[in-house]
């Protein structure tokens, strides 16, 4: 079987899986983006976030939902309010942190070249230690003020998500164009010759702001090696 053969029935396969997230679908912010990768052939997501604001006590061993030891409080996809923080630190038993998080998104690529459309990364975050041994260690006067960062930080995301969408979608139909462009001969011979160069080069120097992961841990369970390229993008550029 050849390599974008292989690569068809992984991405049919996955796909093909059921949503294991807590919360069981797509968020809405980033339907379009994820639908528009998993329409390319070169492209599939495995996982994805919008963007969240969620409220973390890694002391707690309660009924509320655990990911790696730590329980979620509090999390939610929209700006939120103080009173709903004030009520779930009202539970916290170790050191709750307040935490926003920017849009997260997995997507496997079916060759490098495909990866470097992807070359972006963020550092828009927020994370604040609220309760320590589950005492409220800070005012409700600076609780607001935090909440009111997070609200603006989930904004500025859903725009930056946008923009990236527009992007995205200009610079597929861009290489869209190229290829159709082109003798398949000529491309195939520059992309061989751009894949064996680019071997030899650190990738992620080459590639800008990307990070590439030839295994991703998320597929470990596969049956199959990987046919493609793993790509974690935390849009912040665009």
């Amino acid at each position: 079987m050849d390599h974008s053969a292989e690569f068809r029935k992984w991405k049919a396969q996955c796909l093909s899986k059921a949503d294991l997230s807590r919360k069981g679908s797509v968020d809405e912010d980033v339907v379009e983006l994820v639908q528009l990768l998993n329409g390319r052939e070169q492209f599939f997501t495995t996982s994805s976030c919008a963007g969240r604001i969620i409220l973390l006590d890694p002391g707690i061993n309660g009924s509320e939902v655990q990911k790696q030891n730590c329980c979620w409080l509090l999390v939610t996809h929209k700006p939120c309010v103080k009173d709903d923080v004030i009520v779930a630190l009202k539970k916290a038993n170790g050191d709750a942190i307040l935490k926003f998080e920017p849009l997260v998104l997995h997507v496997q690529c079916r060759q490098l070249q495909d990866a470097q459309i992807l070359a972006v990364r963020s550092t828009h975050g927020l994370e604040v230690p609220l309760t320590h041994k589950g005492k409220l260690m800070v005012t409700e006067e600076y609780i607001n003020f935090l909440i009111k960062i997070a609200n603006q930080k989930m904004e500025e995301n859903k725009k930056r998500i946008e923009r990236f969408y527009n992007c995205l979608q200009h610079a597929l139909e861009k290489e869209t164009i190229s290829m159709t462009s082109f003798p398949k001969e000529k491309i195939r011979e520059k992309n061989n010759s751009s894949y064996t160069h680019k071997k030899k080069r650190n990738p992620e120097k080459a590639c800008g702001k990307y990070i590439t992961e030839e295994n991703n841990k998320e597929l470990e369970n596969d049956d199959h090696d990987d046919p493609g390229i793993s790509v974690t993008i935390f849009p912040e550029d665009y």
